[in-house]
């Protein structure tokens, strides 16, 4: 028996694997039982993924011009325009498809500055795509995410906005949004909206990574790791005290963070460090007697489809937790 066998209970794999959800049947085939893309179990749920519930109702929404509600801008109302679907669909496992391939040609097209940034509206004016300003990294992580996810890793474009996210990095990514106040927080740069470049670069093949990914890559984890992933508030003392809303486990996130989400990427990359044990203990409290985590955060009636509902078992939150123990203890 292994540390994580007394430690999880029921059989949570075997409600994961359910037909019912073929989206999270992929992914637990994938990182809980190993297999690759070309197993027929893996092949069958990626079929199946592209004709359920979620992704089927996602589509039926898009537009002809591959956009979602307004071509002019492809960042708002939030969790139904453009930007949001891409990222949604890559995180249900969705497959490249004609629909998927509108979106990433309009995006590469009006979307992206010269500099490889993602833009949050359409760029009227040869000045506007060439501007440096530098701000919001969370959006061009989560859309570098997703075009990796759908094939488009060695694209020049998603090189481009690759190479942007090293370019502007400085201990953190910036955002003109963080921090509210600096005498309540740790971190000097965005914290929450960090993890998803952090996210990115995680999923460029480490034998592909730069020199400078690796370098960035470490230091961001490291800036986790001291601040034991969601301790980095402060309080009226100094002392550091949790983000409360980051205990608390939602899917999909979008532009937002948890623990679970940070310990997800970091043991994706191969971290175990005794800081990330507050954490994890953390995940391991919030487990049912039957081994399921139930869904805590949603932004449902706020996209086109509701993924789960809020207070119940969740089959999202129970696959991300049982892939961080998995990869934490064995």
């Amino acid at each position: 028996m292994t540390a994580l066998d007394s430690l999880l209970k029921g059989n949570p794999e075997e409600w994961l694997l359910e037909e019912e959800n073929p989206s999270v049947r992929y992914w637990t085939l994938r990182d809980i039982y190993g297999k690759d893309e070309n197993d027929p179990d893996v092949r069958l749920a990626r079929e199946q993924i592209m004709e359920s519930y979620p992704v089927t109702e996602i589509l039926k929404n898009q537009q002809p011009g591959g956009f979602w509600v307004a071509k002019e801008d492809p960042y708002l109302p939030k969790y139904r325009a453009t930007h949001h679907q891409l990222l949604i669909l890559s995180e249900l496992g969705a497959s490249p498809s004609e629909e998927i391939q509108n979106t990433v040609d309009l995006l590469f097209e009006i979307y992206q500055y010269d500099s490889g940034r993602f833009d949050w509206k359409v760029l009227k004016t040869a000045r506007g795509r060439s501007s440096s300003l530098i701000d919001g990294e969370c959006l061009t992580g989560n859309i570098v995410r997703a075009l990796i996810h759908f094939g488009y890793l060695h694209h020049e474009r998603t090189q481009k906005a690759l190479q942007f996210l090293v370019r502007v990095h400085e201990t953190g990514w910036p955002c003109r949004a963080y921090p509210i106040d600096r005498k309540k927080v740790f971190p000097e740069n965005c914290y929450m909206g960090g993890v998803k470049p952090l996210i990115a670069l995680s999923m460029v093949p480490e034998e592909e990574r730069t020199a400078e990914m690796k370098e960035i890559i470490e230091k961001e984890v490291e800036i986790y790791l001291e601040n034991e992933i969601f301790m980095y508030l402060k309080d009226e003392r100094g002392r550091r005290k949790p983000k409360p809303g980051w205990t608390r486990f939602g899917f999909p996130l979008f532009y937002q963070s948890d623990a679970l989400e940070v310990l997800d990427v970091l043991t994706k990359l191969g971290v175990r460090d005794e800081r990330m044990q507050k954490a994890v203990d953390l995940v391991l409290s919030k487990q049912s007697e039957n081994g399921r985590w139930n869904l805590e955060n949603t932004f449902n009636g706020k996209m086109w489809v509701d993924i789960e509902e809020k207070g119940r078992q969740s089959k999202w939150i129970t696959l991300k937790a049982v892939r961080v123990l998995n990869r934490f203890y064995r």
